[in-house]
């Protein structure tokens, strides 16, 4: 079990919080601590102005961009979180800062701020397609060449579109349609726990009886 937080930290990011919602007013969306961290989302066309005021005020020196990562919630209308973690070496504090977006809007790009963010924002548009604004070089950097979507969106299918094998007749990498019969997001989760107390559908697994034991040698 994790160990509670001393209250101690809890003020003292409830005071930064104050502090940042203060001085950034209209740009703050929300606030809100969670797990021993300080949420914080603000407009998607306000991100610049605001990490570089994390970064530059005294109380703040939030210095360091750990990383910028997605996250994709298919049923609302912006579906895109990009969350922004930041450290302060100074103030030995984190803060979490979340942009929300769609398909077609892109977020403006913090490598001015962060200069490490341009293989971060990168990343994010491999893998979610969330596009950045005024980025100096965005183009995917963890799939292959030719990939087609985006693999950490939840519609995009486990097995993909296309695989990658060197085909020996021709002595080269080629890419091909995927062809399976099954629909793999479709799992089965559920599951006879030994001792549950009610009934699940799926469950009527556990009805089947037991194999019989092998007879003992006499």
């Amino acid at each position: 079990m994790a160990e509670p937080i001393p209250t101690t930290d809890i003020e003292a990011l409830a005071e930064l919080g104050e502090h940042v919602r203060t001085r950034l007013g209209a740009d703050i969306l929300d606030t809100a601590i969670a797990k021993g961290e300080l949420m914080v989302t603000v407009k998607a066309e306000t991100i610049v102005h605001a990490l570089t005021f994390l970064r530059e005020d005294s109380q703040c020196q939030f210095t360091v961009l750990v990383d910028i990562c997605g996250v994709d919630y298919p049923d609302r209308p912006q579906r895109f979180e990009v969350v922004y973690n930041l450290l302060s070496l100074r103030q030995n504090q984190r803060i979490r800062i979340k942009v929300a977006t769609d398909e077609d809007t892109p977020v403006p790009s913090v490598t001015r701020v962060f200069s490490c963010a341009n293989w971060y924002e990168r990343e994010v548009w491999d893998l979610y397609g969330v596009m950045f604004s005024d980025h100096p070089d965005l183009r995917r950097i963890l799939t292959d060449y030719g990939f087609d979507g985006h693999p950490l969106r939840k519609d995009f299918p486990l097995s993909g579109f296309v695989q990658v094998r060197y085909d020996e007749e021709q002595k080269r990498v080629v890419n091909e349609p995927v062809r399976l019969g099954q629909e793999f997001r479709r799992f089965d989760f559920m599951s006879p726990w030994e001792g549950a107390q009610y009934i699940l559908p799926g469950d009527e697994k556990a009805a089947v009886p037991p194999a019989a034991p092998p007879p003992k040698a006499s």
